[in-house]
Formats: structure tokens, sequence, C-alpha cells
């Protein structure tokens, strides 16, 4: 079965019959052009003939720009896990975290989905030789589908990807190119190359089946979450992932908002856009009101995969959504990734690859600012896998974080300074300090997975004896009663909250001597800090309580 569409210009509006592999709108040249697709009538299929289709991402190839399924070139791509994290969500007090997890695609990144959309449509107008440039996962998605499509891939590659990505791409027949120099000087070359040997040239983000084979993660997500909720469609009020080029949000968008019109959800997710701050183009130039993207010329960011310092149209595209419709621009450092891509693996199980790592710090850190709601369902992207292609990072941030455990067993932060700021520290080292006072812990949280992760966290370090309250007032009545040697207390809670407990456990001659640490999900105004100042021993921010030394052993804590 074959179908009709058109495509319309983003740059003058000219429309017409899609007919074939399109590198031009014919009117003016414009390069970003958008499928039209008949909403009502793949509504009405879906309705009726979704759920019998097979788990890939081309049961709903209604809205993906191939005329002739015939042409479809699939390694099964698609339909990859949602899965609620439940320990990191106790770590940020937060219930409603789900990580869209395409490290399990068929090369273990979500490129595959382009890989299987692109590699069709250049197969369906009968392309038989291919040029791509990569930092690696573009490479290797496609040179796995040229393979299984019989078409020749030449794929430039930056120095900066491992050696063992390139050995990977080459396995599969791929004639490699490295170009000693960044990423966007490689895709210079390698369209030079292209146009001198009059040879096809995979443009990214400007290609149509690029962008859209990214909707496909909005389709699936739409029907996971609903199946979760009880409902045959639900989309998420977040949507977060890094970009580099910024082609993966521009098509979970469009997906959304065509689900919006056929009237299967109620709403489209606000865009979370975060980048490495050693290349961060997007959000850089967003911070400063422009409207087109400052050029980073050299990027410093470790994290090669995600270093594009020139993003082109995505960044007034993305922009323009995020000003219209809701979202945010957010940057992390290095330091805060690999702190991230630890967190996931030893407390969720999901070893990723950093640029996958550097979404979840973003969340983290999104969470920590208040940019998140408590009751809004977030949805962050696991773009890739972290195999040992990765170990030239991992290796070296391993070392800087222990010398980085060192220096923290070896300086302490003073407690409360002049001028009303807090020690910030991390639980076993707040632990190390009050060792030999400790030996009971009053533990005053809500959230019960929050309580039981800080319980596993303590059982860890030493035999204590723990006593958890779930609210305020219970919490009072326990320290009355028990008389723990420390309290860990939650700020934000219910009725009697974090702050009138602690107004209350200082004003008792028994009980204002007992050490609290604070535990907190948002960033403290200067009244809080005011209100905190020289009463608590520590802050500890949510997000941010795991020690390093616990990460070895985390993994039997969680049994």
């Amino acid at each position: 079965m074959t179908k009709d569409f058109s495509y319309q210009c983003l740059n003058c509006g000219h429309s017409e019959p899609y007919i074939a592999q399109i590198g031009a709108c014919p009117a003016c040249g414009g390069e970003w052009l958008d499928p039209i697709y008949n909403l009502p009538e793949t509504a009405q299929i879906w309705q009726n003939e979704l759920s019998s289709r097979d788990n890939t991402m081309w049961r709903y190839w209604e809205l993906l720009p191939l005329l002739d399924p015939r042409h479809i070139v699939t390694l099964g791509e698609g339909w990859t896990p949602l899965i609620h994290t439940d320990n990191l969500g106790a770590m940020l007090g937060h219930r409603h975290i789900f990580i869209k997890d395409e490290r399990q695609g068929p090369t273990a990144s979500f490129k595959d989905r382009q890989a299987s959309l692109a590699i069709s449509v250049i197969k369906e107008s009968n392309v038989t030789e291919l040029v791509v440039a990569s930092t690696g996962n573009v490479a290797i998605s496609y040179s796995a589908y040229c393979a299984r499509a019989g078409i020749k891939l030449w794929a430039f590659l930056d120095s900066n990807v491992p050696h063992e990505k390139m050995r990977e791409v080459t396995l599969y027949g791929t004639e490699v190119i490295k170009v000693s120099s960044t990423y966007d000087n490689t895709k210079q070359v390698a369209a030079r190359f292209a146009k001198h040997r009059n040879l096809f040239l995979d443009k990214g983000i400007r290609s149509i089946a690029a962008r859209e084979a990214m909707k496909t993660l909005a389709f699936e997500t739409a029907e996971q979450l609903g199946k979760k909720v009880g409902r045959p469609w639900a989309a998420p009020d977040w949507y977060i992932q890094a970009v580099s080029g910024g082609m993966g949000p521009i098509g979970v968008w469009r997906g959304f908002h065509e689900l919006y019109q056929m009237g299967l959800v109620d709403k489209i997710p606000k865009l979370a856009i975060i980048q490495a701050a050693g290349c961060a183009p997007m959000v850089n130039s967003f911070e400063k009101g422009l409207e087109t993207a400052e050029i980073v010329e050299q990027p410093s960011s470790v994290i090669n995969v995600l270093s594009t310092g020139n993003p082109g149209p995505a960044y007034p595209y993305l922009r323009n959504l995020v000003l219209k419709h809701g979202g945010a621009f957010v940057k992390v450092e290095d330091e805060a990734t690999f702190r991230a891509l630890r967190v996931m693996a030893q407390l969720e199980g999901l070893s990723m690859e950093p640029a996958a790592a550097v979404a979840c710090a973003g969340l983290i850190k999104m969470m920590q600012e208040g940019l998140i709601n408590a009751d809004e369902t977030v949805v962050v992207n696991a773009s890739g896998h972290a195999f040992p292609i990765e170990k030239q990072i991992l290796e070296r941030e391993s070392v800087k974080s222990h010398t980085r455990v060192q220096n923290l067993a070896r300086h302490e932060v003073e407690s409360v300074t002049d001028n009303g700021h807090l020690r910030q520290e991390r639980l076993l080292a707040a632990l190390e300090r009050l060792d030999e006072r400790v030996q009971s812990i009053a533990i005053v949280e809500d959230e019960p997975d929050a309580r039981l992760l800080l319980r596993r966290i303590l059982q860890y370090k030493r035999k204590y004896k723990i006593f958890e309250a779930d609210d305020g007032a219970s919490g009072i009545n326990l320290i009355r009663t028990q008389q723990p040697d420390l309290v860990l207390l939650d700020l934000m809670m219910p009725d009697v909250d974090g702050f009138a407990v602690l107004d209350t456990i200082k004003a008792d001659e028994q009980l204002r001597n007992i050490p609290v640490i604070v535990i907190t999900a948002k960033d403290l105004t200067s009244d809080d800090y005011r209100r905190l100042s020289g009463r608590v021993e520590s802050l500890l921010q949510k997000g941010e309580f795991m020690e390093e030394g616990l990460f070895e052993s985390i993994s039997d804590v969680l049994k």
C-alpha cells in the first residue's frame, strides 16, 4: 500500500505533492521542507489498527515521508522502553520522571531511527552512494543500515571521535575519512567531497527524513505513557534532551504537535534543551536574547558528540518554540554530567553515554532551580549506551572524581560564613565529621522513596539506629520521644514544613543541641538562608547528596 502526501517550504510557503527525495524548494531554494499529511485519516487508521501492528517505529508509517513500505530498511528500531526512575525520583523528591531508553536500539543509540528512515528514503530514490559527516553515532547507525540496503557510505569523522568508534564504522564496509579539525569543519569537508564526486550528501537537520524520524519518539512516548496512566495516549509536561544540532527536540515537538492536532493528546510538552557548558551556543545565545546563535569556534567540552559550535537553523526554530510554548535552555558542566552518569548507572542500572548523562544532569539542575514542578511528568531521552568506546573519557573522569573526593576528605568548608551561606556538602562527608557523636538518626521526610534511599545510604555507612517520620508533626513527636543524635530534615513538606520543625526543635531546651542536616530539592532564597543560618549542621541538595565513595558499592546497597 502506497500513500500520497505533500510538502511545504518553511521559507516561502510553497507547497506541492511529494514524489521523491527533495534537495531544496523549487520556488526559493529553501532547504527546510515539512511534509503535510492527512491527519484526520491517520487518526482514524491508528485508532482502528495500531494495536495490532509490530512494535517498531514503522507502526507509524502513515506520518513518515516514505511513499511505499516495500522500501523500508529496518533492523527492528523503535519501541524502546519508557522506564520510571524509582531511585532517582526519590533522590530528587519527584515521582514522575521517566527515561526513554534509546540505548536499546540496534546500534545502541537514538540515531537508529534517523538512519532507518533516511536510508529507506534514499533507497526509494534509487541513491546508491552516500556521504555523511558525524561525531560517531550517526556514522555507526548509517553504516549498519547502508550495509543492509546495499548502499556505499563515505563517513567523514572529526579527529576527536574515539578510534573504537571509527573501527566499528569500518567494520560495516564504510569508507572512513578522518578530518583533523572540529566537527563543523568536518561537515564542510564532507560537503565539498560530495559535490566534487557528485554524490548524495546527507544534510542532517535540513533533511526531511532525519527530522521526521524523531517524531516516532513522541508517538511511542505518548502511547507508552498513556498505558501507564490508563489512557490510550498521554503527553508529558516536559521532554528533556541533550542537543548538538537540535534535530531530536524539533522532531519530537512536531510529533506531539501532530498528535495534538489529531486529538490524541491534550497538550504538547515543554522542551528542555540541554547543552554541555563547554559548547553551548544555543543556551548562551538564548540567555543573551539573540535571534541567531553565536558560533562557538573552539568547543572545550570533552563530550565530543555534543560539540557542534554552529547549530545553524535549529536554534531560531527551537528558540521560537520555547518562547511560544514554554520550555528552557540549560547548560551543565562536564563535572556535573559525569556525576549524573554515575548516579544513573548506580541508582537505576542505566549505563549511558556521556551525551545522555548531559540530559540527566540538566534534569537535576532544573529540579534544583525549581523549573520543574513536583506534579509535572518528565521524560528524558537516554540517547545512547556507554560502551567501552567511551573509556578514554570515563577513565579520565574517574581519576578526576577520585582526586576530588580525597580533597573533600582533607578540607572542610566553613560551616556558616559571615554572610549567612550554609555549609553544603555530601551526606557521607557530613557523617564523617559527626561520626563519634552519631549513633541514632531521625529521618523526617514525606516522600517514602526518599526515606528508603536515605536509609540505604546510612546503612551502607554503618549500623545506625534509624527512626522515620512521614510528616512534620510526626517528626516533632518522634524527635521529642527518641531524642536522636542527628536529624535529617526535609524542608518541603505539607502542613508542618521543615522550617516549623526546626523552629520547634531549637525552642526546646532538651532538643536544641541535636544537629540537623537539612535536605531540599530547590534553591533557597536569601530569607531561607537567614532562617537556617547558625541553626543547622549543613545543607544537602537532593540530587547531590550521593558521595562518590558510595558509588563503588551502591549496587550492593540497592539490591
